[in-house]
């Protein structure tokens, strides 16, 4: 897979801003903090025209060879832009 994904992002790298490991998982809630877990693995940050442009650079994407994996796609706003 490693192949698939240096392809991946040397087609997509000039819109890639960022791809991280997850791990360690912690849930914060007002009772205190516990040991959480969920299926996030990696992260990536993509800079596109839009969401669907941004999910359009998913398809295919190597990661998809995992048995019952998927990529979901959401918006970042800056914080300051909510203002």
């Amino acid at each position: 897979m490693g192949a698939e994904w240096d392809a991946w992002a040397t087609k997509y790298g000039s819109s890639i801003i960022e791809t991280s490991a997850t791990g360690g998982t912690k849930r914060v809630t007002p009772d205190g903090i516990e040991d959480a877990s969920n299926d996030v693995m990696m992260y990536s940050i993509v800079e596109a025209e839009d969401k669907e442009a941004a999910a359009a650079m998913f398809e295919g994407h190597p990661h998809l060879q995992i048995p019952q994996a998927s990529i979901e796609v959401m918006n970042i706003t800056p914080m300051a832009e909510l203002g």
